[in-house]
């Protein structure tokens, strides 16, 4: 799970010492998990604060709660202090936050981000290209949002069709389908530009 070094127990003991607060921990979770924007946080936790499924874990002097869906983005995490001529820093490296290990209990969503961020989106990457989940609709259609040099591209049908689509459905046989949701009228930044 989640490693928090001596020196980011010391510093977060020190943190939340000063908020004068009985019984005030820490909650850690991900923002935007399985995705390339992930973002991993530790915030505040007062008592009574932590979600119903949250689980704690005690470290000395402090408890922490874990978001029980960014449990799988934790994997291997580890918080650190570093002292420095500024004070320091406290870091969190989560080498799983943007790909999470997928297994049969795995949520749709991140199944789809999986399939997304390894095995589309270094093929697209190459073109300064990517696509994104939007969401999945109530008929369990993936709509996709395309980005970089796919946004406005006049292969993105094509793409979209013959590689995503097939990709997709071949991988995650609950899909029905899949929709682009990308204003491909702006074709600044694209990579294949239509006469």
């Amino acid at each position: 799970m989640i490693e928090i070094t001596e020196s980011g127990q010391g510093y977060l003991r020190d943190l939340l010492a000063k908020q004068n607060c009985e019984g005030i921990a820490i909650r850690v979770f991900v923002l935007d998990g399985g995705t390339p924007k992930a973002e991993t946080c530790i915030a505040f936790c007062r008592p009574g604060e932590q979600e119903a499924d949250d689980e704690m874990f005690p470290y000395t002097g402090f408890n922490a709660w874990v978001d029980k869906k960014s449990k799988p983005y934790l994997d291997a995490a580890i918080v650190d202090f570093a002292k420095d001529s500024m004070g320091g820093q406290l870091t969190i490296r989560a080498p799983n936050s943007r790909m999470p290990k997928i297994g049969p209990d795995s949520s749709l969503p991140d199944k789809i981000n999986y399939v997304l961020f390894n095995d589309i989106n270094p093929g697209l990457a190459q073109h300064g290209g990517n696509i994104s989940l939007d969401h999945i609709s109530d008929d369990m259609v993936a709509v996709l949002r395309f980005g970089g040099g796919c946004q406005g591209c006049g292969q993105a049908d094509v793409t979209l069709k013959e590689g995503v689509e097939k990709t997709l459905l071949s991988r995650l046989p609950e899909l029905k389908g899949i929709r682009d949701v990308t204003d491909h009228s702006d074709s600044t930044n694209a990579y294949f530009k239509q006469a």
